[in-house]
């Protein structure tokens, strides 16, 4: 295929073949796109880097998908064809599956909301990366990365999420907040997505979990940025938010913690418009709806290429950051319409391990694993 190649985005396209997916020649492997220019040249660099190697690219392209709108029926048909990868580099979302919101992907006990989710998550016949909002400069910048360095930090912080009862977070800002993490584990976004079944962000780096429901409480003091359905935002004045039972109950700050409202009042009507028209099973709307408010994901920034510049994919990897998410988790226990992250600047962070035990593993932003 003759593409338009940016010169420079070869060596870290490459990286992604080689060192992220390891592709192997006569895979087949997906990449869905935007016609914006940042991702369409990111998308032309791993289509020629795929086809390097031997593997079988295809390349498409829909209109741009917010949080709550829907991907193109030809783009979920070509998911549903269970490709080994799948890239999705896309100027925000790939957007929902409305057949999975209606009637959920089935196997065995588990469901699943989107055909991506089934063959990554569920029949694990799939691995991918899925990178919304990239920009050339940042894939340049962080992928050619150290990964036996992250990989190695995300390891020991998934131990801890896995073994600890909960975390405290603070910072100098007015954060306050206890997670619970029993039952929970760990996800480390390490950059090996070699296998069927993984996958995560390019830039790679973070490991993150799903709060334990109903256990979060106290105070957020958002700073940095923050994701919202319009797209992410720097925050200029605080968004100071107040957590009881797991949920947001109160939000306090300027414009940007307006925008965070608007984001969550638009995640709670749509749960229930969606319900009105028949687009969600049976008693979900409220569920969705409900959802809107709950703490979704903790997570912790480990990508040292990384920096804060008002685009949360790569915020979120950037060190001296933890990251909260509003909406949806990623156990599946929790499901909602919007999955919003804001940051935590140079937080002090600690697991509570069973029978009390306390690791303190970050110090107003300093690593200490």
């Amino acid at each position: 295929m003759k593409i338009f190649e940016d010169a420079s985005l070869r060596e870290p396209a490459r990286i992604t073949c080689s060192a992220v997916l390891k592709l192997q020649p006569g895979e087949r492997v997906l990449i869905i796109t935007n016609p914006e220019e940042e991702v369409m040249a990111i998308s032309q660099a791993l289509y020629a880097a795929v086809e390097e190697v031997g593997a079988v690219p295809v390349l498409m392209v829909q209109p741009v998908k917010t949080q709550v709108d829907f991907a193109d029926p030809a783009v979920l048909q070509a998911i549903g064809s269970a490709p080994e990868v799948l890239l999705s580099i896309s100027a925000e979302k790939v957007g929902k599956d409305p057949k999975g919101l209606k009637e959920p992907y089935r196997l065995g006990d588990k469901e699943f909301d989107h055909i991506f989710d089934y063959h990554l998550n569920g029949t694990k016949s799939m691995r991918g990366i899925w990178s919304p909002g990239i920009t050339r400069d940042m894939f340049r910048r962080t992928v050619g990365i150290d990964y036996s360095r992250l990989k190695r930090e995300c390891g020991l912080l998934r131990e801890l999420f896995d073994r600890a009862d909960g975390m405290r977070i603070s910072c100098a800002a007015g954060t306050d907040l206890y997670i619970g993490l029993r039952g929970r584990t760990g996800d480390p976004d390490d950059g090996d997505f070699s296998l069927p079944g993984s996958g995560g962000n390019l830039p790679a780096g973070e490991t993150f979990a799903s709060p334990e429901l109903r256990s979060s409480v106290g105070r957020i003091a958002y700073r940095g940025s923050i994701s919202l359905s319009k797209g992410d935002i720097l925050i200029e004045e605080p968004i100071m938010v107040e957590v009881e039972d797991g949920r947001i109950t109160r939000l306090s700050g300027g414009t940007e913690a307006e925008l965070l409202k608007e984001t969550i009042d638009l995640g709670e009507s749509r749960a229930l418009a969606m319900a009105e028209a028949g687009e969600l099973p049976e008693g979900m709307g409220e569920i969705y709806h409900h959802n809107a408010r709950s703490l979704g994901e903790i997570g912790i920034g480990l990508n040292p290429s990384a920096r804060v510049v008002g685009n949360m994919l790569e915020d979120e990897k950037a060190y001296k950051t933890c990251h909260i998410a509003v909406g949806a988790n990623y156990a599946d226990d929790a499901p909602a319409l919007i999955h919003c992250d804001g940051l935590v600047l140079e937080p002090t962070i600690t697991f509570i391990l069973p029978g009390g035990e306390e690791r303190l593993i970050m110090d107003a932003g300093r690593l200490l694993v």
